[in-house]
């Protein structure tokens, strides 16, 4: 049966086309449904009818064993599955009509056995709940999302991690209380084997490590029952909407992420939008009862959890750091900071907890060995143009006078030193001398063609000011001296002499 709206979506479908079928295409349906509610419509002069169709009917014996599948497998039973066991015991009817009957039996189970739960009013600062879920794929290597939840406030946190190991953990759990600015009292999560590592009749035994975490920021940590969703829906929620918004689809048409720095800002801008406009639960933006529940929230301790990330070290000048002699860069802002490395498998991760955010992973490398020292170019500044080159400095009165005369006296400068030029500060006085008598910028447009042309001679310079004075400032075109363009006769005619 139709919904009110979905009726309603048919009839304007079919006033705006005046076609069974057309409406049938823009309504997502069979023609023949249009054409049922269009008749309905004119038989009750414009009201939607709540009564439903005749359907075909199903033997007594077939929907006695209909309630008998539903009834054993708990509400769990597919309809495909009923019709096949239905057909073996000689059912000739169509799968539609047994997938209607199935679920009109579904639900008349869960009116009897179906899960009846109290509304959950929680407390503020009391509980926060955490979840994971599958984000966008960066350098061929998909990043997981850590979501969390305050339950009082709804505020959410998204953070993005490399993987779902228990130092991953630890970071995603210090950067979300940093963004509440507090820590509340539970927190509740799955039964991953970074927090429980086993059952015993039915109790959740905790990982060590994440238990000395929770003490560290005095927080205790809780587990629900596995495999049920809905005792945890608030990240389950948040885990839902930050994938539809984030993660690359069709549907969102949001472009491909080049770096993890920028999954980060758009997690960053996620939350600040989520997070200031009303909640459709309490009709207040999250960042607003978010201040409202910081009287409730204990302190965040300014140094984060470390044990588990490994072992300390001191960023160089050169931003690397040295493990076991081998040698790994990491971002050129930690220079001289400390920073924690540990090896996951073939990786070795390095992570800083400086800055108000909290510890965050900050580069991976390949395990290398002494003497092969892995270096990414992303860990630098942009290397400046020229970089290679020596950049004149002038150190006296000369000097200066001859490199400001324009770009074209620098890179002659350059040109003649590389080349060896004798005399060379006699000539950039006499450059400096034939600039106050012809211009800057006329002695720059010579000094230019000499470096391009390598003439460094004396007296070259003066006469190539004095052909563009002639020639009236247009273009000239220079060839450097060499064999290939020397005007002299060779000696090739004396090759055959005394043969």
């Amino acid at each position: 049966m139709k919904k009110a709206k979905e009726v309603m979506e048919i009839l304007e479908a079919y006033d705006l086309t005046g076609s069974l079928r057309g409406a049938a295409k823009l309504a997502g349906c069979d023609h023949k449904t249009v054409a049922h509610w269009v008749r309905q419509r004119e038989l009750a002069a414009g009201v939607a009818p709540v009564t439903e169709r005749v359907r075909p009917a199903m033997a007594p014996v077939f929907r006695e064993k209909i309630d008998e599948l539903v009834e054993r497998s708990g509400g769990k039973i597919r309809a495909d599955v009923a019709h096949d066991k239905l057909v073996a015991l000689g059912y000739e009817g169509s799968e539609r009509t047994t997938r209607r009957w199935v679920a009109d039996a579904k639900r008349q189970w869960r009116r009897v056995h179906g899960r009846r739960t109290r509304p959950w009013i929680p407390e503020p600062g009391l509980w926060m709940q955490w979840d994971y879920g599958d984000g966008p794929v960066v350098e061929d290597r998909r990043i997981v999302l850590f979501c969390a939840w305050l339950a009082w406030s709804r505020f959410r946190v998204v953070v993005p991690l490399w993987d779902k190991s228990l130092p991953s953990v630890v970071i995603g759990l210090d950067r979300a209380f940093r963004y509440f600015d507090g820590v509340p009292t539970y927190a509740l999560t799955d039964n991953e084997k970074t927090v429980s590592v086993d059952h015993v009749a039915g109790v959740a035994v905790r990982n060590q490590q994440i238990v000395q975490a929770a003490r560290h920021y005095g927080v205790s940590i809780q587990t629900c029952v596995p495999a049920d969703p809905q005792s945890k829906g608030g990240s389950e929620n948040t885990v839902k909407i930050a994938k539809a918004d984030l993660v690359p689809t069709d549907h969102n048409l949001r472009d491909e992420y080049g770096s993890f720095q920028e999954v980060e800002a758009a997690c960053e801008q996620w939350m600040s939008d989520v997070n200031t406009r009303p909640h459709r639960s309490t009709h207040e933006p999250p960042v607003f009862r978010l201040a409202q529940e910081h009287e409730r929230l204990h302190r965040v301790p300014a140094r984060p959890h470390t044990v588990v990330f490994g072992e300390t070290r001191k960023v160089s000048w050169q931003s690397t750091v040295s493990v076991g002699s081998a040698i790994y860069s990491v971002p050129h802002e930690l220079v001289d900071q400390i920073v924690w490395v540990r090896a996951a498998g073939d990786e070795l991760i390095v992570v800083s907890a400086t800055g108000p955010q909290g510890p965050r992973e900050v580069a991976r490398h390949q395990l290398t060995t002494p003497g092969r020292p892995s270096i990414q170019d992303e860990h630098y500044p942009p290397r400046p143009e020229g970089a290679l080159a020596r950049r004149p400095r002038a150190r006296n009165q000369d000097e200066r006078a001859f490199l400001a005369i324009g770009d074209g006296a620098e890179r002659w400068l350059r040109r003649a030193a590389a080349e060896g030029t004798p005399r060379l500060r006699r000539k950039l006085a006499e450059a400096v001398d034939l600039s106050k008598l012809h211009g800057k910028p006329a002695a720059d447009r010579a000094l230019e063609a000499c470096a391009r042309a390598g003439r460094f001679a004396d007296g070259d310079l003066a006469r190539i000011l004095a052909h563009q004075q002639q020639a009236g400032g247009g273009e000239l075109i220079l060839f450097p001296r060499g064999e290939e363009n020397s005007l002299q006769a060779s000696t090739k005619a004396w090759e055959g002499f005394g043969a």
